[in-house]
């Protein structure tokens, strides 16, 4: 709406200033100023006829005009009444010489009608014009203010907006959500089979996952699959600086939802308008929770024979309203969670469809290197693949590209031109190969699949770990593992150097917030299984959640002293694996200085080797 109206005006300001072009350049091929003809007199005139130096005479009813033989070009002005042979007869030219020089007459008729048409007409017109266009522009505005509590909602699909059809095949995994949702599509294709049975199917569906897992695509899913109109509309759009602008756009929206049933309404970012109220500080008239009580008014406001079914996303579910997700409202839950392995190997194979790919492409592998990916952070990856096998001018996409993507989007774009030191090279070195040794040699932690040394985003060098198998539960032992892996650069760089560096203030930071998580939150600790301090919401402080202390002075010190105690026993045991490993340190590290990166089989060969040469040395000390 708003690019059209400036379209409109910009054609405006086109067509006012071709006209105020075209009338300048009219009033100067009229005008006798900025020309090169001089103003001269009827003495001058018959002064040049006597000495035979006139050429031609163009005769008008108000002037005559006249160029020399040089080139020169004259005007006189006279009588309108007298005709420019009698002017020259009573100033004593004789008819000998009138016949010397060639006479044009010209009717100025034209010329008078245009200079009055130019001069009293046009301005006339002008004025009308600007009051035409002013009056018009007032009109749509005015307009546009009763248009300010529409609906800011996008109708696609059928009598909508073109776009793309998507169905339950273009969506992989989340197949408990897509069997949940098959009856609503067949609601909405055939509701009299329901409505006969007195059958009432859930009005509102909330789809709830974290960001990026697939709720508004299997949205747009459920309404391909109905072929039925879909209404898509952010929760943002409903709140506005105006009290009762939103309530409006509700009202506006289930309003033309009705007219096009059967339809599919979708309320993205739910949470936007539909937390939890607070207490009455602004007297009742804040304009968000007038948004959620008309909200609430409209799902409530459903007939039985209505044949609208309202679908909400979100990622935050915990701090929605309770009169949200009572019966009769949002009263069916559908919870999306991230792919496991088999999942992400689908999602790659649709984000894949019409890609180019190598036939030596492993997508089984790329998806057991992404754990804990959504499906947008596949699309990104697959995407970012892309750009790389453009970037490096080739014609088709091959596994080396993928698994470059994956780093890419977990840590960032390689910093080729941030060049490390020698003795920046060989601390990095130590301390990643120290990470790497410490996950290796504990069994509960995830093994190493690649070490690094080559700067990627904030980080001098990594070590990517993959689980074995996907995990929804970790144990104690697991925790206990990965902080002790975490402390394994820190613990490395103190062997070898005896002094430890700022690149282990990211793994400090980590293994601390494990450790106080065990204690406060998980109950893994001598404290006790008891839950230390309890989430409050803030919203009026500007945060919306602060944790807030359900405990003394005394017990605070206890969990600190708990804190320290599981880092310095991971501490331990990491310094244990790492001082019976020296050798092994020392080789991996000068290895990483010298290749910069290692892979998994070749780090694992190295680590069988130095198993071989232990079993070897036992064997023959007996």
């Amino acid at each position: 709406m708003e690019n059209k109206g400036l379209k409109e005006l910009i054609l405006k300001g086109f067509y006012i200033f071709s006209i105020l072009l075209f009338l300048a350049l009219l009033f100067s091929s009229f005008s006798p100023f900025g020309t090169n003809k001089k103003e001269g007199s009827v003495g001058e005139f018959i002064s040049f006829v006597r000495r035979g130096e006139v050429e031609k005479v163009d005769s008008f009813p108000e002037k005559f005009e006249f160029t020399l033989k040089s080139g020169e070009r004259y005007f006189v002005t006279k009588d309108p009444n007298i005709s420019l042979e009698e002017l020259l007869l009573s100033y004593g030219l004789s008819s000998f010489e009138l016949q010397s020089f060639k006479i044009s007459h010209h009717s100025g008729t034209n010329f008078q009608i245009w200079l009055f048409a130019l001069t009293s007409i046009l301005p006339f017109v002008f004025i009308i014009l600007f009051f035409w266009l002013l009056f018009r522009q007032t009109k749509t505005g005015t307009a546009q203010v009763f248009e300010f509590t529409r609906a800011r909602a996008k109708l696609f699909g059928v009598g909508g907006l073109p776009k793309e059809k998507v169905t339950f095949k273009d969506v992989a995994g989340l197949k408990e959500a897509k069997q949940e949702l098959m009856e609503v599509v067949d609601f909405l294709k055939n509701p009299k089979k329901y409505l006969q049975l007195g059958a009432r199917i859930p009005k509102g569906i909330l789809l709830v996952g974290p960001s990026g897992c697939g709720k508004t695509l299997l949205a747009r899913a459920v309404a391909g699959e109905a072929n039925v109109p879909f209404f898509s509309v952010a929760g943002s759009s409903f709140v506005e600086l105006f009290v009762g602008v939103g309530s409006g756009r509700v009202r506006s929206l289930f309003q033309e939802a009705k007219k096009h049933q059967p339809c599919l309404i979708f309320i993205d970012e739910l949470d936007a308008i539909g937390k939890v109220r607070g207490p009455a500080i602004t007297g009742g008239h804040e304009e968000r929770e007038q948004t959620l009580n008309q909200l609430l008014i409209e799902m409530d406001g459903f007939e039985p024979n209505d044949k609208c079914v309202v679908l909400a996303a979100t990622n935050r579910p915990d701090v929605l309203d309770p009169a949200l997700l009572r019966p009769g409202r949002f009263d069916r839950k559908i919870v999306l969670d991230l792919p496991d392995v088999n999942e992400r190997e689908e999602i790659l194979k649709i984000h894949c469809r019409n890609k180019p790919l190598n036939r030596n492409v492993n997508l089984r592998e790329v998806a057991e290197r992404t754990p804990g990916f959504s499906g947008a952070d596949l699309a990104n990856v697959v995407n970012e693949a892309a750009i790389l096998a453009a970037r490096k001018g080739k014609n088709q996409i091959f596994q080396e590209e993928l698994l470059e993507s994956i780093e890419k989007v977990l840590l960032g774009p390689e910093r080729k031109s941030h060049i490390l030191s020698k003795k920046e090279k060989e601390i990095a070195a130590y301390h990643e190969a120290g990470h790497a040794l410490v996950a290796t040699f504990l069994p509960e932690a995830e093994p190493v699949r690649k070490i690094s040394i080559v700067a990627r985003g904030l980080a001098a060098g990594y070590t990517l770990k993959t689980p074995k198998e996907e995990k929804r539960i970790k144990t104690k032992k697991e925790f206990l593992a990965e902080m002790a892996t975490l402390l394994g650069g820190y613990v490395a760089e103190k062997i070898k150097f005896g002094d430890i560096s700022t690149g282990a203030s990211n793994d400090l930071e980590n293994a601390s917030r494990i450790a106080r998580k065990l204690v406060k939150e998980y109950g893994m600790s001598s404290l006790g299984p008891i839950v230390f301090g309890e989430k409050e919401e803030l919203v009026f402080l500007g945060r919306e959640y602060e944790m807030a202390r359900n405990y003394s002075e005394e017990v605070a010190q206890k969990i600190d002293k708990e804190v320290a105690k599981l880092i310095k026993e991971s501490e331990k045991r990491a310094t244990q694996i790492l001082k019976e490993k020296l050798n092994l340190l020392e080789k991996l590290a000068k290895l990483l200085i010298q290749k910069e990166t290692i892979e998994k089989e070749e780090f694992e060969k190295i680590i069988e080797e130095e198993k071989k040469k232990l079993l070897a040395n036992s064997e023959k000390s007996k």
